[in-house]
């Protein structure tokens, strides 16, 4: 919390200086695309990953004034990785989540903007492998909320562009802040190892999205 009341009223500093030579606009859209996500593990265990394809979609709305605008979001958004578990195999992890990501945009020109905030995220759904270590078998689709935690927390650094007839094209990278593993190592002592191999599991996320504007207000 206190992370996202810095950001906002950083952004709300930026706007409000502004206010006087520029009219507000805002805008409210659609956006989606796709996701290239892992998880930032140990350096010990980061050779077993391999990352996982996905997607989001989700809405917009931009309020912006002069060359600064603050946009915040709601993504559904596909995630997960791969874990090389030694000795079996490969144990996957899909996670669902609802990302609320709260980005201060800067334009340059013709468009250009660079972007960055904070995200938070809540577990929507999570399903993925399981390491039975004492009889040594694999089940697969199994639910992972014992294993995951319900909230995440991250960093979004993008550059955008805003192009006529209301198109905007993103690229955005979401470092991971919080260790989103219930358990070290991602297991349950003498029991289940998850995908989450590792004693330390952060979501890092690749998105490239296509956005539409649906509605403007303002110049």
């Amino acid at each position: 919390m206190k992370l996202l009341k810095t950001f906002l009223v950083v952004g709300c500093f930026f706007l409000l200086s502004h206010q006087s030579s520029a009219q507000a606009r805002i805008d409210l859209g659609l956006k989606g695309g796709l996701n290239f996500s892992s998880i930032n593990a140990s350096a010990s265990a980061v050779q077993n990953y391999k990352g996982r394809t996905g997607y989001h979609v989700g809405a917009y709305v931009l309020v912006k004034i002069a060359k600064f605008g603050i946009q915040p979001e709601v993504i559904f958004s596909k995630q997960g990785q791969t874990y090389s578990f030694p000795g079996n195999s490969n144990l996957q992890s899909n996670f669902d989540y609802i990302n609320i990501p709260i980005m201060l945009k800067l334009y340059l020109a013709a468009g250009l903007n660079l972007q960055a905030g904070p995200q938070f995220g809540f577990l929507a759904n999570s399903k993925g492998d399981l390491f039975n270590s004492g009889t040594s078998t694999v089940s697969t689709g199994q639910n992972l909320n014992n294993f995951v935690k319900s909230s995440d927390v991250s960093l979004g650094l993008g550059v955008g562009w805003d192009l006529p007839f209301g198109l905007n094209l993103t690229a955005r990278y979401n470092l991971g802040l919080s260790d989103i593993n219930k358990y070290t190592g991602g297991s349950i002592p003498g029991q289940y190892t998850s995908s989450l191999g590792t004693s330390q599991a952060k979501n890092q996320v690749f998105q490239f999205s296509v956005g539409y504007r649906l509605f403007k207000i303002g110049s």
